[in-house]
């Protein structure tokens, strides 16, 4: 596996070695081992799976007690997957990166503990899988606007269409407002 730090260094995109003939394509998406020893020391409590049409727009979503670490992979379609530093501490706070990751590409997004998550659905469909080092909680759960105009996300939302959003989404509060880590 190919690691390479982002804009974010601690925001890592993952990419397999991918194995492919005639028959179809062979690759490891997950090693506890090589994980630990080349990204960060976390275990995986819960693996989450979603299907968006296109257009769907979800995020950013952030827990502000037992906050998520997530190891994401697309497996069917196409997404803009962005990640917002919200760690007080960080010389990244308040800063975002964003990549496009695919099924052809099969590239992996490691976004650690203390970053709201969101992502845009290009294709006609995508699958979404993620594993998270923590338990969701949704007493805890809290969801930044998708636009706020201090993140200035550069989101490729498809022209002449608007986001679809879920009712959490778009009650979302502003980056100034936000419970940060």
């Amino acid at each position: 596996m190919k690691y390479t730090k982002l804009n974010i260094p601690d925001v890592i995109l993952i990419e397999p070695q991918v194995f492919g003939d005639e028959r179809g394509f062979f690759m490891e998406t997950w090693r506890e081992d090589k994980f630990k020893s080349t990204i960060a020391d976390f275990s995986f409590v819960q693996d989450n799976h979603s299907k968006s049409s296109q257009g769907i727009l979800r995020g950013l979503h952030y827990q502000t007690k037992h906050a998520q670490g997530k190891l994401v992979r697309v497996t069917t379609g196409t997404v803009f997957d962005v990640a917002v530093d919200l760690r007080k501490n960080s010389p990244d706070f308040g800063k975002w990166v964003g990549v496009t990751l695919s099924f052809e590409d099969k590239s992996l997004l490691w976004i650690p503990p203390g970053f709201a998550h969101g992502f845009y659905v290009l294709s006609k469909e995508a699958e979404f899988i993620y594993k998270c080092t923590d338990y969701y909680a949704p007493e805890y759960e809290r969801s930044i606007k998708w636009d706020d105009p201090t993140l200035d996300i550069k989101w490729p939302i498809i022209p002449g269409t608007k986001p679809l959003l879920a009712s959490k989404d778009e009650a979302g509060t502003s980056f100034n407002f936000a419970e940060i880590y």
